[in-house]
């Protein structure tokens, strides 16, 4: 269990080294790009998170509900972002999301109401949402919501997958091991958050 940890905490750390800021700097005119920019870590991390708190604090069977309150108020906000709506210190709650989405790892065994975790994650999609929406160009960005949308999805199923890989391999010691993965998650988050 503990090399489980550190193997967890070492992804997390060398995940780091990649671009700390995912919200400036890149095209948002094509499907390609769309599909790319959700691999920056900020969103890598976020989608991921989404996916594996869904499989462990959900009911079984509803564990569809993260992704997609996610997705939903992802493409709201973003239009909200597209008709001007924004929110001072932006990056840096982007970067306290994930932050969160540790948080919420830490605590996805223990009883806590499906609504509030959906709310939560409600809330920070938002704000990934309102940052996509401010980008939003003049042409092009039907085609980049499209491929976002796609990734996102995507990434959401493979933390799903994760989830349920860690609920079958550590049956018993499931809280410690999305602990141990919500604590990197969270040390990921602040790393962000320091990079601002």
């Amino acid at each position: 269990m503990k090399q489980v940890a550190k193997t967890a905490f070492t992804a997390a750390l060398a995940a780091t080294a990649l671009s700390a800021q995912a919200h400036t700097g890149h095209g948002t005119g094509s499907l390609m790009e769309g599909l790319i920019h959700p691999f920056g870590l900020d969103h890598l991390l976020a989608m991921v998170a989404v996916g594996v708190w869904s499989v462990a604090a959900l009911p079984a069977g509803k564990s569809w509900q993260g992704p997609a309150t996610f997705l939903l108020a992802l493409v709201i906000s973003a239009a909200l972002g597209a008709a001007g709506l924004t929110v001072p210190y932006l990056e840096h709650a982007i970067s306290l999301s994930v932050v969160l989405f540790g948080l919420m790892l830490i605590v996805a065994t223990r009883p806590v109401p499906a609504a509030l975790g959906l709310g939560l994650i409600a809330a920070a999609s938002s704000l990934h949402g309102l940052a996509h929406g401010s980008e939003t160009p003049a042409t092009g960005f039907a085609a980049y919501a499209l491929g976002f949308l796609l990734t996102t999805a995507a990434l959401h199923l493979s933390g799903v997958g994760l989830g349920l890989s860690i609920r079958r391999l550590f049956a018993e010691r499931r809280a410690i091991a999305l602990g141990s993965l919500g604590a990197a998650l969270g040390g990921a988050g602040l790393f962000l958050f320091a990079q601002l």
